[in-house]
């Protein structure tokens, strides 16, 4: 299976809600529904040389145990976000991609993703030629004491609070948590 059948299959699988449950939420029914369209439309729509955009996954790293999630100071944005980024050739899954983005800008090894697929999408524009993000997000569960290492990618690494990361973050990132949260809450 390539990658794009794999993206094809989790999205038509995706139907999580704000609760964490997998009751339909209008607004993520309808960006499931705008990825599929994209992919259906565009066969190298996993890729970054897709100049109407492409989907990414990315995946937020978060300590339960400790109530805190670690975010990245991302380099070229300068912004506090989740870990992630473009598919890879070498990518099987989604989830593959998710959680190879995730070790790689962590630092952190024997990170693992919260059953159940994907938290929640997000689309975002960005600079052309791409002009969109469709990205695919997951939640990392970080091992107990696990030690971030920061990556080329980054001007810094920080556990946060979960209060805090309003403070810090957009809010496609607190949205991100607090689903994430939700997720774990309902048993995923």
């Amino acid at each position: 299976m390539s990658l794009h059948d794999d993206a094809v299959l989790v999205l038509k699988n995706y139907r999580h809600g704000a609760d964490g449950t997998h009751r339909p939420d209008d607004a993520q029914e309808e960006l499931r529904s705008a990825y599929l369209d994209h992919l259906a439309l565009h066969p190298d729509g996993m890729w970054k040389a897709c100049g109407a955009g492409h989907l990414t996954a990315s995946a937020l790293v978060i300590d339960p145990e400790r109530g805190k999630v670690l975010l990245t100071l991302h380099r070229k944005l300068r912004m506090w976000l989740q870990m992630g980024g473009h598919c890879e050739p070498g990518d099987a899954t989604l989830a593959a991609a998710a959680l190879r983005e995730a070790t790689e800008e962590s630092g952190i090894d024997g990170l693992t993703l919260l059953a159940g697929g994907p938290v929640v999408l997000d689309r975002h524009p960005i600079p052309a030629p791409c002009h969109w993000h469709l990205d695919v997000q997951y939640a990392a569960l970080a091992p107990s004491g696990a030690a971030e290492r920061i990556s080329e990618e980054s001007l810094d690494l920080r556990w946060f609070a979960y209060a805090e990361v309003a403070g810090v973050a957009d809010s496609s990132v607190v949205r991100l948590m607090e689903r994430t949260r939700a997720a774990l809450d309902a048993g995923r």
